[in-house]
């Protein structure tokens, strides 16, 4: 295959992204097929997910068709930038906000 794969996914990233001078794309084959590794800026991070990963799950249905029709299995990794996700520690506990709602509730039982 000549690539038509990452020359693809080059196409439709920088076409999404709002910086696309910081679309890097590395493609490796080994035994197990193409694996396209997707970097962006971290602001476009949103743009290449899209909403509960409809996006990137498009581009990846895309990349294996393009893969089906050269007899080659296509991966996508997209690299996460640093500081990308929360650490889930951080994140609200289901409990802390049940004490929360009931703290509100004796706050308007007092009024």
């Amino acid at each position: 295959m000549q690539e038509n794969d990452k020359e693809f996914l080059e196409y439709v990233v920088k076409a999404l992204v709002d910086n696309p001078n910081d679309v890097l794309i590395d493609r490796t084959v080994d035994e197990m097929g193409v694996l396209i590794t997707l970097s962006v800026n971290p602001a476009d991070m949103g743009k290449i997910i899209g909403r509960q990963g409809n996006t990137a799950k498009a581009i990846r249905t895309l990349l294996r068709i393009i893969g089906m029709k050269n007899n080659a299995r296509v991966n996508l990794k997209i690299n996460e930038p640093e500081g990308g996700r929360k650490p889930e520690s951080s994140a609200p506990s289901a409990s802390g906000a049940m004490k929360t709602v009931d703290q509100a509730m004796e706050d308007l039982k007092g009024i």
